[in-house]
């Protein structure tokens, strides 16, 4: 395949021209920012990859980085594959991709301020009324209520694909998006495995990511309070994302608790400590809102504080990211961002969506029973690959009894065309191969807002196969922001 063939580990690299290649021209020749890295893998032998395989797989299995797959019949826990090839970046290509990610949140936080106030976007008709009062993460409760900064969002993962029409994004996570320390641990394993390789290749930093989240969350905290007390709140170590909520606490410096290590008392939160009760001043909650507060939400929750939210209420304390988030978070209301960044900030916006059809409405529902066999099917609150269906790759059967389920609940599904994700080169074995690829950067708002250059990337491992997520069979890679020497 051109200039990848004179290489053994890639002679047997399945180039097409269908899908962007991350390190490929479609003439076959490596992208300018891949092609000193691409000559140092042409170099390498197969045994020497494989043994860069074989270290940062064990850098893995020594840190515990695992994920849990919820089934029928058991959870399974196990560790999370990664790749030891690098999806690279252009430094320039990044900046446009993060000045279109600032711009989504700033609009994504009015939005959300816009609803529990005025609802001026729904009185104009921009945005359905019943879409977002007939959500279920709707939360009433949050009326007229103000939060720090008019921040909702404060720490965002907006999944982005890449065609060979530029980057799109795919969906916005915003309740208590997760990932980011398996992207903090891709790049120790790989700084590690090839440091040479990693210092040649002008690599921007990620590593800062936890203290700007640390800082972000001091940000939020009451006034007159110079020196807050913040802490990490995790459902408990039976969570899927359990490691993460460890390894964040960790980083930053700050206590990892569950519901049971708090308390309220005359609306202000004190944590339980060995030397008595401190007082709480922000709370980064890695659970759903339903578990927060049994006194206020689901009262069989044994997971959050009975009392929380009415100390929230009070501003005694902050909770990040603010409950009723999740109503910006819906598959459905994704498709309304543009007009958002529209009617909010008088702007195009800088990064496209991928279009979207509503099955709530009765042409998108016509168009996607039409086309099953040609779309991807989700469901508007689900996530992790769960409640969907991807048509190409399913059979004639599983396509019927899906469109059963759209006929009788049409407003829970919206419908995409089947992407032509990019590919990036993963090491298979002995050999290089092309594999599809996403990316999740995270966004961090308070005072200000900070994207960290890089994410998780997220590689469906299994040839073929769409489907990124880990509970489906996909793994993760580091990606690096390369910048390009001038000259």
């Amino acid at each position: 395949m051109g200039g990848a063939a004179t290489s053994p580990a890639f002679d047997r690299y399945d180039f097409d021209s269908t899908f962007y290649d991350e390190m490929f021209e479609e003439d076959g020749q490596p992208r300018e920012h891949c092609a000193e890295f691409h000559a140092t893998l042409s170099a390498t032998p197969p045994e020497e990859l494989q043994r860069i395989q074989e270290r940062v797989t064990r850098s893995f299995l020594h840190e515990g980085i695992t994920f849990t797959v919820y089934g029928d019949e058991q959870t399974i826990e196990r560790v999370f594959p990664i790749d030891c090839l690098p999806r690279m970046v252009r430094g320039d290509e990044w900046d446009e991709v993060a000045r279109g990610l600032e711009q989504r949140i700033r609009a994504l936080n009015l939005f959300l301020h816009d609803i529990y106030h005025r609802g001026l976007i729904l009185r104009d008709g921009v945005v359905p009324a019943d879409m977002i009062y007939g959500s279920k993460h709707y939360r009433i409760e949050m009326r007229d209520l103000p939060v720090p900064h008019d921040v909702y969002v404060s720490i965002c993962g907006s999944d982005l694909v890449r065609t060979h029409d530029g980057f799109a994004v795919l969906e916005d996570n915003l309740r208590v998006p997760s990932g980011v320390s398996y992207m903090l641990a891709c790049r120790d394993a790989l700084k590690r495995s090839m440091p040479r390789r990693y210092r040649r290749s002008r690599v921007r930093d990620v590593e800062q990511y936890s203290q700007l989240l640390l800082g972000m969350l001091a940000s939020l905290a009451p006034p007159h309070v110079p020196d807050p007390t913040i802490v990490l709140l995790t459902p408990g170590v039976y969570n899927s994302a359990y490691y993460e909520h460890a390894f964040l606490a960790r980083q930053m410096g700050i206590e990892l608790v569950e519901g049971r290590d708090l308390l309220v008392h005359n609306e202000r939160v004190f944590m339980r400590t060995t030397e008595g009760l401190r007082r709480v001043d922000v709370i980064y909650r890695r659970i759903d809102d339903d578990f927060i507060d049994p006194l206020t939400f689901r009262p069989d929750s044994v997971l959050g504080v009975p009392g929380l939210f009415h100390a929230f209420r009070a501003g005694r304390v902050v909770i990040a990211n603010a409950p009723g988030t999740g109503v910006a978070d819906d598959k459905g209301v994704y498709a309304y961002v543009p007009r958002m960044i529209r009617y909010y900030l008088d702007e195009e916006p800088l990064l496209a969506n991928v279009p979207t059809n509503l099955c709530r409405e009765p042409e998108g529902l016509q168009y996607t029973l039409d086309n099953l066999d040609r779309l991807v099917v989700k469901l508007v609150g689900e996530s992790g690959g769960y409640g969907m269906l991807v048509g190409p790759h399913a059979t004639r059967a599983e396509r019927a009894e899906f469109a059963e389920s759209l006929k009788a609940d049409p407003a829970s599904y919206i419908s995409q065309p089947t992407l032509a994700l990019s590919r990036a080169p993963c090491l298979i074995g002995r050999r290089i191969e092309p594999r599809h690829v996403d990316l999740r950067p995270f966004i961090l708002t308070g005072e200000r807002t900070d994207i960290v250059p890089g994410g998780l990337c997220r590689v469906a491992l299994r040839k073929g196969s769409l489907v990124v997520n880990s509970s489906q069979g996909g793994g993760s890679k580091d990606a690096w922001i390369v910048d390009v020497e001038d000259g």
